[in-house]
């Protein structure tokens, strides 16, 4: 009894701490908005990549995802396919989110008119449907990821889709790359008709990330095919993901959403016309991508984010829960350092961030499509995430010890 009394008391300080510290100031927007990228685009560097083959651990998982990142040259070698089967043959992980579309613009699955007349298709993974089979036989659940609206290729083809700037040319971000223009439905049409031949080639579900409208470089200059706003911004977003709906149900994909990490309590679009709950009706999984890193200074009151990642996940986990379903969350989680190293136990500090509000489904990013090993479970070991060290938030409320985020 005493040995959990201290426990109790030492995690409700390090949540009064995180949580409501009174320096918080939750409107702090000096954040990150993108998938952690490599300097150099993904397809020049990853095919050099060294896949960590020695991942050690897989848990019963019953109905929860547990996934990582694969961009589409590790998926389409050989070489590495072996290390990443051997992986998923001997850890908790079930699930690969494989990129099919990233957001320089060319796409890794063949047979799409729109894609090929305009020469876009790029043969990264020649033999996808056999490796997506491979991976079903396994027991894998398949995620085809697909960069939305952040396309630095077909805006430059067809540069009626693209973001304007005033004077007519093509406006691009920060980074030089070129968006389309999300009120746009035929850049709509575009990404859905990648989206079906995926889901006719056999993957389970597809992610649209970057599915936004841009926030980074001169925004103000932004030019649309009709007026924006906020509200518009955000009825745009939803009008696509209805729109999948309506084209990928009947095949039976699931679709899933990847937004930013601060939309699980912020109570305005973020500026880039993302509502996490009014997104999430119209989706089977949203993925807040709540990577310690991205947070800026005090963001929930933490002075330096990237060095909490528990009480950084806990605190967006927590908030989203308020507003959307549990089964709905399957939150994206940092496996990589920026600024500060991440390790096993940095990695496993989200995990348990996530147990201890009862969410049992994760996703791991690494550009490098790198994983910590030691970081995961084996088959073998016994379910933790609902028996957890740590009280839950409903034992805190028990205890009439209230945590809340401030809005």
């Amino acid at each position: 009894m005493l040995k959990q009394n201290i426990k109790f008391i030492l995690f409700l300080f390090l949540i009064l701490q995180g949580c409501i510290s009174p320096q918080a100031n939750s409107n702090n927007r000096a954040t990150i908005l993108e998938q952690p990228q490599e300097e150099e685009t993904l397809s020049s560097q990853i095919a050099k990549t060294t896949i960590t083959s020695a991942i050690n651990n897989k848990q019963t998982f019953g109905n929860f995802i547990r996934g990582i990142h694969l961009s589409a040259w590790v998926s389409g070698s050989k070489k590495y396919r072996e290390s990443i089967m051997d992986l998923f043959d001997n850890t908790e992980l079930n699930a690969a989110v494989i990129d099919i579309k990233e957001y320089e613009g060319y796409v890794y699955i063949n047979g799409i008119k729109s894609v090929n007349s305009y020469n876009l298709y790029e043969p990264a993974i020649p033999d996808i449907e056999q490796y997506i089979s491979q991976l079903k036989e396994k027991g894998i659940y398949t995620i085809a990821r697909i960069v939305v609206f952040r396309d630095n290729t077909m805006p430059r083809k067809k540069p009626g889709l693209a973001v304007k700037n005033p004077d007519g040319t093509i406006w691009t971000d920060r980074r030089n790359v070129a968006w389309l223009d999300p009120y746009n439905k035929e850049a709509w049409q575009y990404n859905l008709q990648i989206a079906q031949k995926a889901a006719d080639i056999g993957f389970d579900e597809i992610q649209f990330d970057y599915i936004r409208f841009p926030s980074d470089g001169n925004t103000k200059n932004c030019r649309y095919s009709k007026p924006h706003s906020s509200t518009e911004a955000s009825k745009a977003l939803v009008g696509f993901l209805k729109e999948a709906g309506r084209q990928l149900k009947p095949k039976g994909t699931k679709i899933s959403i990847d937004v930013f990490g601060l939309t699980t309590t912020a109570n305005d679009d973020l500026g880039i016309g993302q509502k996490i709950v009014e997104m999430t009706e119209c989706s089977d999984y949203v993925s807040p991508m709540v990577y310690p890193s991205h947070y800026g200074k005090w963001n929930y009151g933490i002075e330096e984010p990237n060095k909490e990642p528990y009480k950084i996940v806990y605190c967006s986990i927590e908030g989203s829960l308020k507003r959307i379903p549990k089964e709905k969350l399957r939150p994206w989680l940092q496996d990589f350092s920026l600024g500060y190293k991440y390790g096993k136990n940095e990695v496993r500090a989200q995990m348990q961030a996530c147990y201890d509000n009862k969410v049992g489904s994760w996703l791991l990013w690494n550009p490098r499509c790198v994983y910590t090993k030691d970081a995961l479970k084996n088959k073998d070991e016994e379910h933790f995430y609902l028996e957890s060290d740590h009280p839950t938030p409903q034992m805190l409320k028990t205890a009439n010890s209230k945590v809340d985020i401030k809005k």
